[in-house]
């Protein structure tokens, strides 16, 4: 059962009811949970779900089932198991023959890209990204050139370097959003380019909360020039190089439809440039 991110008055009618209807409550954290259940007037009975005990709830919650008892399952804040413990619970309970009731409400992921700006119609949630830089980065590579819009979670401490690394391998003009906060008092979000994004990040109070990253897809660099498009993808590779390179060993065209292939750029046009630049050899 979804929940709040932030804003309490954000749940939903049919969340408090069945919260009020059921017999036990299974929470993320039950101290953070009791709060919410405070709010509304509702004392239940709450068995901690976490990270580290879920394997071991599995029989607990499905004797609790057996025995005819109702479980709401949440988690701190939105969504359950969107980046939080559950799916193992939720998939053994299926697998025991109990039903699984979705009751859906807020997901910060969602709240975040629909107020992004960001291209909506495809895009892949990545979670959180590894803690340390190195690992990061090759996460990052594996969706560098992948057109969907991504989205990510960060923590207050990681993300200057987060987008450190984001800047490193995605190029810092790739058009991102920063939304911090969301639904609470200082909820902020900001778009910019990631260079942008990382500098403004430099604001110790820019620092706090939590954090939902929203970057763009790769997009291809336009097609109606060679410079023009390498000058889009960061106009650091030198092509000329690259082709009398790979002219070594290969033939012209199939030079050129390598190096195309390589940078994102057309061939024909390559394959022209090429042309002009050699014919007075």
């Amino acid at each position: 059962m979804a929940t709040p991110i932030g804003n309490l008055d954000d749940s939903t009618i049919r969340a408090i009811e069945v919260l009020k209807q059921v017999d036990l409550v299974a929470a993320e954290d039950t101290r953070h949970s009791q709060y919410l259940l405070s709010h509304f007037g509702i004392r239940k009975p709450m068995l901690s779900l976490h990270d580290h005990n879920e394997e071991a709830r599995i029989v607990v919650v499905c004797a609790a089932l057996a025995e005819g008892r109702s479980i709401a399952l949440i988690s701190d804040a939105g969504t359950p198991l969107i980046s939080d413990p559950g799916f193992r619970v939720v998939r053994a309970v299926r697998a025991a023959g109990f039903r699984v009731v979705p009751i859906p409400g807020a997901c910060a992921a969602i709240v975040a890209l629909s107020s992004s700006g960001l291209p909506s119609d495809r895009f892949l949630f990545v979670g959180f990204a590894p803690a340390r830089s190195q690992a990061r980065k090759t996460l990052f590579e594996e969706y560098v050139r992948r057109p969907e819009t991504l989205i990510f979670y960060e923590s207050p401490r990681r993300v200057a370097d987060f987008f450190e690394d984001a800047e490193a391998v995605f190029g810092g003009q790739r058009r991102a959003c920063i939304a911090k906060e969301l639904t609470k008092l200082h909820e902020r979000i900001v778009d910019g380019t990631l260079s942008e994004i990382k500098r403004l990040l430099m604001e110790p109070a820019m620092q706090r909360g939590e954090f939902v990253i929203v970057m763009g897809g790769y997009e291809k660099p336009a097609r109606d020039g060679v410079d023009e498009a390498l000058g889009a993808a960061a106009g650091l590779v030198d092509l000329d190089q690259a082709l009398r390179t790979v002219n070594r060993y290969l033939p012209p065209k199939q030079a050129c439809a390598l190096v195309a292939d390589l940078y994102a750029v057309d061939k024909k046009a390559l394959y022209q440039r090429w042309v002009d630049r050699n014919s007075g050899a």
